[in-house]
């Protein structure tokens, strides 16, 4: 039998009844999928094969690999399963150039900017705004550079900062960088076409960052992170910029003071802004930061746009992305505010303003400057 099929074949498939099935985590299918599938994680599918004895199977993942290697498993305990060819990418890739060939037909830039105007007004526009105001992250003069990564938060943030920039008071200036630490030529080419449909005139430099730390085993993402941050702290440096904004949203907040609080013994959040430590005059401002996650993902669904997750050479083969000892501890911490909400539905509300409301008079110790401060300091003082 078989073990692949092609995007040509997938639509025959389809009409005789096959089940097509995304064998990625629920956070990497809930950042884009193919219509009509549903989301079975490998490991579960692996644990539960039994109940799909009598359907026929076409899996992906995000390049074919992984689903290839599940497909041959399920053949072997006597199930009829396949594996899209390319996976998701390559389903996404196509879907772009059908895009492209009826541009007449598709939604355009001038759709997408309305939905912000308009659908979108109160549950983005107005918090962008409203984050950009309240946390004084834009002034004038500023010459910002909006880092685009090529997923849907950096995408629609820059679609935002073109709204201000058209609306605003006062005047500023915007760039829009785009870094390439070593895509493959499919996930640049995804990037490159959105921001072309998206009208969003984009600078792309290169570095080699991920052949750098390619072979690192221990937290190779931070790493990575860091790494980026510094290339486009120095890049947009170089264009004249004074600020770096980056896409980091509300979810991204409070799952950082959970993070902090459960795996690193200390009460800290995300700052709405940042004066960088290493490159003098430059900030790093989070224009996102009161914009819900759902809500991005409703405005991307809406318009029909597909983005990249995670573009890195370790997501596009990686079997441990999705495993338990090395699930991503943000992952993790997604699913546990996601019970906690069944039970309080206050609670990411509560998380964000926690770090607003800090009392030092009941807290042990607290540090500031470096420098650490003890309840017992003052404490026979106080009497």
């Amino acid at each position: 039998m078989e073990m692949e099929i092609t995007l040509k074949e997938l639509g025959s498939f389809l009409e005789q009844g096959a089940q097509l099935i995304d064998v990625r985590d629920e956070l990497s299918f809930s950042y884009g999928n193919i219509g009509g599938s549903v989301n079975i994680p490998l490991e579960q599918l692996k644990q539960s094969y039994e109940k799909y004895r009598d359907q026929k199977l076409v899996l992906y993942c995000k390049k074919g690999e992984i689903s290839l290697s599940a497909a041959e498993f399920l053949q072997q305990k006597g199930i009829e399963a396949y594996s899209l060819k390319e996976g998701y990418l390559g389903w996404l890739m196509d879907h772009m150039s059908e895009e492209k060939a009826g541009e007449e037909t598709r939604i355009t830039a001038y759709d997408v900017e309305e939905s912000i105007r308009k659908r979108f007004r109160k549950s983005i526009w107005c918090k962008f705004t409203k984050a950009v105001r309240e946390y004084e992250l834009v002034k004038e003069g500023d010459r910002v550079a909006v880092c685009i990564s090529g997923g849907k938060d950096s995408m629609l943030m820059a679609k935002l900062f073109q709204e201000l920039k058209i609306h605003n008071k006062f005047d500023f200036e915007v760039k829009f960088l785009v870094m390439d630490p070593g895509y493959s030529p499919a996930n640049r080419k995804v990037i490159e076409e959105n921001a072309r449909k998206l009208n969003i005139p984009i600078t792309i430099f290169e570095s080699d960052i991920f052949d750098s730390v390619y072979n690192i085993e221990k937290s190779p993402c931070y790493l990575c992170a860091r790494m980026r941050r510094g290339h486009l702290y120095h890049f947009a440096q170089e264009l004249g910029c004074n600020k770096i904004a980056l896409g980091h949203h509300y979810d991204d907040v409070i799952e950082t003071i959970l993070m902090g609080m459960l795996y690193g013994a200390q009460i800290q959040t995300m700052m709405p802004k940042l004066h960088s430590t290493n490159f003098e005059g430059m900030e790093l401002i989070r224009p996102l930061y009161l914009v819900r996650e759902d809500d991005i993902k409703a405005w991307r669904d809406y318009n029909g746009l597909h983005f990249i997750q995670c573009a890195c050479k370790f997501t596009d083969t990686c079997t441990t992305c999705n495993n338990e000892e090395n699930r991503s501890k943000r992952v993790e911490i997604k699913e546990l505010i996601k019970k906690l909400k069944e039970v309080n539905q206050y609670v990411e509300g509560n998380i964000f303003k926690s770090v607003e409301n800090v009392n030092l008079e009941t807290v042990v110790a607290y540090k500031k400057d470096g420098v650490k401060h003890h309840f017992l300091d003052d404490y026979d003082t106080k009497k």
